[in-house]
């Protein structure tokens, strides 16, 4: 199967989307770090390296969750299958600060706690881009 020029720029577009509307939910979760959980905000990064490659995650995991997600759905309108792909990004994306820190194993609720931010973080992205959909800014797969 060969994919169109026309299809690439229209999941470039949707990874886009997805990529803004994941930032926009993460900066809330980065204030509600800074403002109220700052046990959690050393998670966020301490200098400015370790801030832009965690906002860089961010924006890598909504862009790579919109072009994944056009691809999951196409011309379906299963509400299994959307949210699926919702809660696999949410579930991968929670449970992998685990893997750095062996010691947030002892904590359950952080790991709850990064869980609850990557579902929010993921379901913005998907009523973002679920919206460009139907109002037709962007094109599911085969429609371009």
């Amino acid at each position: 199967m060969t994919i169109s020029r026309e299809e690439r720029i229209e999941s470039v577009k949707v990874g886009v989307i997805g990529g803004l509307a994941f930032c926009i939910a993460y900066g809330l979760t980065v204030a509600v770090h800074t403002l109220e959980l700052p046990v959690l905000a050393a998670f966020q990064g301490n200098n400015t390296v370790e801030t832009a490659l965690c906002w860089g995650a961010a924006w890598a995991s909504g862009f790579l969750f919109g072009v994944t997600y056009r691809y999951i759905v196409r011309d379906e309108d299963n509400p299994h299958l959307k949210s699926g792909a919702v809660a696999a990004f949410a579930i991968v994306r929670g449970v992998a600060p685990i893997e750095l820190e062996r010691d947030l194993s002892e904590h359950f609720l952080v790991w709850i706690i990064f869980g609850g931010e990557s579902l929010f973080c993921c379901l913005c992205a998907f009523f973002a881009i679920d919206l460009a959909l139907r109002k037709g800014w962007v094109q599911r797969i085969g429609r371009g």
